[in-house]
């Protein structure tokens, strides 16, 4: 499992990251379970000792599943090390027809920081970034997880200036994805220029 996520060079990419992340919020999410992931800098309080040392996510992704379940968030930095789990992140702003959860992420997807929310309500993974939602995977969709490459690549291509301007989401079945309507357009734009 190890080498699914370093580039052909043997480096670490955020990518790889955030691929691994959203495998590990597609299962937690299938056991209606909630996670709260940062990647980045955000202000927290630790809601429970720190025990478990930092370590790299990438690594040992069951370790890093077992302490998304506890309540609060995990904080990992952009080189894949988790810094803290089981925390409260500062919450600054209200994530309209949603839980407290979904707030802290709003708050923690401010500035660069990419946030990984698991809804155990509905079984939605979200991404967030700049205080909006890019793109949401449903656990429940057959095969979803053969769309998390092509989902990260989503997120790559869209760029902090498009998710600014462009609001609700919208559904693409076959790949079990929704992301912000603006973005197929641009993404089609682009990719016919490739």
């Amino acid at each position: 499992m190890k080498k699914m996520f370093k580039e052909d060079n043997g480096k670490f990419t955020k990518k790889k990251l955030e691929e691994l992340l959203l495998q590990v919020g597609l299962r937690i999410a299938r056991r209606g379970e909630g996670a709260l992931f940062v990647i980045g800098s955000v202000e927290y309080r630790p809601l429970i000792d720190q025990t478990v040392p930092p370590f790299n996510v990438m690594s040992n992704p069951k370790l890093l599943e077992s302490l998304a379940l506890m309540d609060g968030a995990v904080i990992i930095d952009e080189k894949g090390f988790m810094k803290a789990y089981g925390v409260m992140v500062k919450s600054k702003k209200t994530f309209k027809n949603f839980g407290t959860r979904h707030s802290a992420a709003l708050s923690a997807s401010q500035g660069k920081n990419t946030v990984i929310i698991i809804s155990e309500e509905d079984r939605k993974v979200r991404i967030l970034r700049n205080g909006k939602m890019v793109i949401q995977m449903d656990a429940l969709q057959k095969n979803v997880e053969d769309s998390v490459h092509d989902a990260v690549n989503v997120l790559e291509s869209v760029g902090a200036g498009t998710v600014g301007a462009i609001g609700t989401s919208l559904l693409v079945p076959a790949l079990g994805i929704a992301f912000l309507p603006g973005v197929g357009k641009i993404l089609t734009q682009k990719f016919k220029t490739e």
